[in-house]
């Protein structure tokens, strides 16, 4: 047995990027955070924040696999571009641009099923504010209040959480290492 916290070696014919994205701990980050927390359904709507990101592209990719309708919000045409090109999300919002709460009334007219949040502030109360009946919200990260120098006011519609029996719960991708090998296997076979 190896001791805690010792590297492992790779396995044989695993290209390093695929260790330093999917196989590793951000496709481990997004694997976990949308099906053991956000546990998705076939026709849901996921909407993720940070999409360009190398989690989030990661998670819109995992949920239009499991049949979910997938909605990126990213920061410039590009990256809204590449979302629905190369990485197959069904629409994609330029928060920077657009009125992201008009953007996820118009795509998402039936709510938001599963929010996977990497950003967290106004982005966050955006898609509280459409969550659909227990809708879930999974939180990854708050980029958007990483250098605050106060504390972050809370969301504003954190109360739509109660009014539509929703979930909002964090995770912190250690937790499931020891589960590890599990989420390789399933995205080395999605490949």
């Amino acid at each position: 047995m190896k001791p805690k916290g010792q590297l492992s070696k790779l396995p044989p014919g695993t290209p390093l990027e695929l260790a330093m994205s999917d196989l590793g701990l951000t496709g481990i980050t997004a694997y976990f955070g949308l099906l053991d927390v956000g546990r998705p359904v076939a026709g849901e709507t996921v909407v993720v924040s940070g999409a360009a990101g190398a989690t989030g592209s990661v998670v819109g990719q995992i949920a239009k696999i499991k049949g979910c309708h997938a909605i990126g919000i990213a920061g410039g045409a590009e990256k809204c571009r590449w979302l629905t090109d190369e990485a197959g999300f069904d629409a994609a919002i330029d928060y920077k641009s657009e009125d992201v709460q008009a953007r996820l009334k118009e795509l998402c007219p039936e709510g938001i099923d599963i929010f996977f949040d990497n950003v967290g502030g106004d982005i966050l109360d955006a898609a509280l504010a459409r969550l659909a009946m227990r809708g879930r919200v999974v939180l990854c990260g708050g980029i958007a209040n990483y250098n605050a120098t106060e504390p972050p006011p809370g969301p504003k519609s954190y109360l739509n959480l109660i009014v539509q029996r929703g979930r909002m719960e964090g995770f912190i991708v250690l937790d499931y290492m020891p589960r590890a090998a599990e989420a390789n296997f399933a995205m080395k076979r999605a490949r």
